[in-house]
């Protein structure tokens, strides 16, 4: 077997094994959400989400080092240099260590600071307010302390072990909303120290279950000064693209707690956890592709590497267009079916929020393949440049007496346009070939999302609402879809080998 039919089948068998942990965990996801936002009520969850959002601003710190840290260790299990690697891992600990001692204190000036002055929370949830701020920030730091562990697991392919710690992930936030209905303390205070006990057990469970596996991640003091400045020189540049995106997610959270309040708040919050459950589906496949994009540039196959960024990009996108495609036709009934508050715009919010996560995807294998070099310097300042623009142009939008939908509207064109500097850059930087990702990537997935549409709006404008017209509209979707996909989305090869594994398991069952 060659190494590119093995690496392939390791990628299958990873995406379908994390699919099934990801189907637990959206259902658990989605009560869980259910159950809290009728417990907490709409203010509560709008200053759970927004609070939150305060201390997840410093996540533009710590991804940049986590994406360094994920891109060194890949590397280095391509490279085949496995002193080094070990120098990387308790290099990268040292790293996490400090850098959640600089957060603590800047989250603690800053944070404080503006939750008390600035921000739009009803004064009698004040306190309950600075209850969530101290629990994120405490959850924020323990996942930050377990990144480099997290990034073995993902590097050594051992997608299992996050499928395990994942349910059992699940199983406690289960458990956390049962806590929270027989609380008769304070909900949202009661609520956040919960999720902190919850961040710590999966924190020590990754932390064990590493140290039992892989070899390099036993910690020891090092301090390798070259390779401090290698790592956080390229974590440097990696900030500018997470200051960026932050800034259009957090930020956008804190200009619509300003201009509408925190009911607003609660209706984003409910559309990301629509958008974070579907998207699990999708982070299945690229978290399975990504370690071969980085270890097929290691190790000099750039044919292959190319050939794995337009199929992450493409396929990526038509996982999540299944999804999209029933969601944004149904999503008023959906939400009235999955909640008993619905709160305002959540609808509108939800269908735009799933069309940007789209331009997102597009992104992304062309991201890892440019991180694979270790040349981001020039990519993230194009990417910061451009990406930057959604919080400005969001902040003039309302201003200007916009409605809050518009942010979503300019997230869209400046992420879609971001698809193009990105393959400029990697044109530039790994002679990319811009001309193959265009044909099979951009066109296919144009002529398939405009196509997909048709017969589930047909359905939906000549039934009337309800159960019925859902259950016929998500069939009617999912059927037409793959049907469309599989014609004008996929290559011949690809529709070859389809065919011939239908006919196999066909066959398989007939013999038996």
């Amino acid at each position: 077997m060659s190494d590119t039919s093995a690496n392939n089948k390791r990628i299958a068998k990873n995406t379908l094994l994390l699919y099934f942990r990801t189907l637990f965990i959206m259902l658990v996801t989605l009560y869980t959400s259910r159950v809290v936002l009728n417990t907490l009520g709409v203010t509560d969850y709008g200053i759970y989400n927004v609070v939150g959002g305060v201390v997840m601003m410093f996540s533009a710190i710590s991804g940049s080092l986590s994406s360094s840290i994920s891109r060194f260790i890949t590397y280095e299990l391509g490279h085949g240099d496995f002193e080094k690697l070990k120098r990387i891992f308790s290099t990268s600990v040292n790293i996490q260590i400090g850098i959640s001692f600089i957060i603590l204190v800047l989250a603690e000036i800053f944070g404080v600071w503006f939750l008390n002055t600035k921000m739009n929370i009803p004064e009698e949830r004040l306190i309950a307010a600075n209850w969530i701020l101290q629990c994120s920030l405490l959850s924020f730091i323990i996942n930050l302390i377990s990144v480099p562990y997290n990034a073995c697991i993902i590097a050594h392919e051992r997608m299992s072990a996050f499928a395990y710690i994942s349910i059992l992930e699940a199983i406690l936030k289960l458990a956390v909303v049962y806590m929270l209905l027989i609380s008769p303390y304070d909900k949202l205070s009661t609520y956040a120290v919960l999720l902190v006990m919850v961040a710590l057990l999966i924190r020590l469970t990754y932390g064990q279950y590493c140290r039992r596996h892989f070899e390099e991640s036993h910690y020891k003091f090092v301090y390798d000064k070259p390779l401090v400045r290698e790592m956080t020189n390229f974590a440097g540049w990696s900030f500018f693209g997470n200051s960026a995106y932050m800034l259009n997610v957090q930020g956008v959270d804190m200009l619509i707690n300003i201009f509408f309040g925190v009911t607003l708040n609660a209706a984003r919050g409910i559309a990301t956890q629509v958008q974070n459950a579907v998207m699990q589906f999708v982070n299945n496949f690229t978290v399975a592709v990504n370690p071969q994009i980085t270890k097929s540039y290691a190790a000099g196959d750039r044919e292959y590497m190319n050939k794995l960024v337009c199929r992450g990009a493409r396929f990526s996108y038509f996982l999540l267009f299944f999804f999209i495609v029933p969601i944004v036709c149904e999503a008023d009934y959906i939400l009235r079916l999955w909640l008993k508050l619905v709160p305002e715009y959540a609808p509108i919010f939800l269908r735009l929020t799933l069309f940007g996560s789209l331009m997102m995807l597009l992104g992304n294998p062309i991201l890892t393949a440019i991180f694979a070099t270790g040349n981001i310097k020039r990519y993230q300042l194009w990417v910061t440049i451009v990406g930057c623009l959604v919080f400005p142009l969001t902040w003039i939008a309302f201003k200007l007496g916009f409605p809050p939908a518009t942010t979503y509207v300019i997230f869209i064109i400046i992420y879609f346009l971001l698809v193009f500097v990105r393959l400029y850059i990697a044109k530039g930087v790994l002679d990319f070939p811009v001309k193959l990702y265009l044909t099979n990537v951009m066109f296919r997935i144009f002529i398939v999302s405009v196509i997909s549409f048709v017969l589930p709006l047909l359905v939906v404008s000549n039934m009337e609402e309800g159960f019925l017209r859902l259950c016929i509209t998500c069939i009617v979707s999912f059927v037409f879809t793959i049907f469309i996909v599989v014609i004008l989305g996929l290559e011949k090869p690809e529709r070859k080998k389809i065919k011939n594994k239908v006919i196999s398991i066909i066959k398989s069952k007939i013999k038996h």
